[in-house]
């Protein structure tokens, strides 16, 4: 499996990197949001534009994430949006889904930009180009808030990705039990062993799921998710002691 360098940070090798997501609704919030971020010590920060109010008017994302940058200077910068169907704050139409992530990708002020695997594959393909065109990592993700699928379906939705020509692949699932936890660990370990091309990101969600947030180096598992104040899915943790979490399993390993 390759490694992915997104602005210096290196996925796919050492301990999982711990991204932290940037979740206010209003300018106000995410400034308080951004000022905590210079204090902690976290690797990535995804930008969660679904979260934000006015982000339908393009022109203002672009210009909070212009502020983002400014104060985050060398952090790389993850930009999100999530749609409603998986999870996210909202719904949107496709044509508006894609011309936003376009004209983001164009900004030049993002690392990295997050791809849902259930879009029109016409659209999925164009993005990838613009984005790769521009220096932009592409993070190719499905998100599944009411269940676990089976093993196999995880791993092949993963694979799919990396066809398409994902740098990174995400999957995000709810257990409804420890067994569905099982489910996604194994999964992560086949991937690792099997058919890992490229770096990968899978969590189980909930209080339930945690043990997958914290055993990425054990599994494969390249990113995991912290909170600066406010989790943008159920289960995670705050990122000061996620990082002190992985840091005693590295030690043990």
């Amino acid at each position: 499996m390759k490694t992915v360098n997104i602005r210096g940070v290196i996925l796919g090798e050492g301990i999982p990197k711990v991204c932290t997501p940037l979740v206010g609704r209003s300018l106000k919030e995410l400034r308080e949001e951004i000022n905590l971020l210079k204090d902690i010590d976290c690797d990535l920060v995804e930008f969660r534009a679904d979260f934000f109010e006015h982000v339908e008017n393009i022109q203002k994302v672009k210009e909070v994430l212009l502020e983002i940058r400014e104060a985050l200077k060398e952090k790389p910068i993850l930009f999100t949006f999530r749609s409603a169907k998986e999870g996210g704050e909202r719904e949107v139409e496709s044509e508006f889904y894609c011309k936003l992530n376009k004209e983001i990708i164009k900004t030049k002020l993002i690392d990295a930009i997050d791809i849902e695997l259930f879009n029109e594959e016409e659209s999925i393909l164009e993005l990838i180009k613009i984005a790769h065109d521009e220096d932009v990592k592409v993070v190719m993700s499905n998100h599944d808030f009411h269940k676990t699928p089976p093993k196999e379906e995880m791993i092949s939705r993963l694979v799919k990705m990396q066809e398409l020509g994902a740098d990174v692949t995400k999957i995000a699932v709810m257990p409804k039990g420890s067994s569905d936890v099982l489910t996604l660990l194994e999964a992560t370990n086949d991937m690792k062993i099997k058919y890992a091309k490229t770096p990968f990101i899978t969590m189980s969600m909930k209080g339930v799921g945690m043990i997958s947030r914290i055993s990425g180096e054990v599994f494969g598992s390249a990113v995991t998710f912290g909170a600066s104040k406010k989790a943008s899915a159920p289960g995670q943790l705050q990122v000061k002691e996620l990082k002190e979490i992985l840091n005693v399993v590295h030690n043990v390993l």
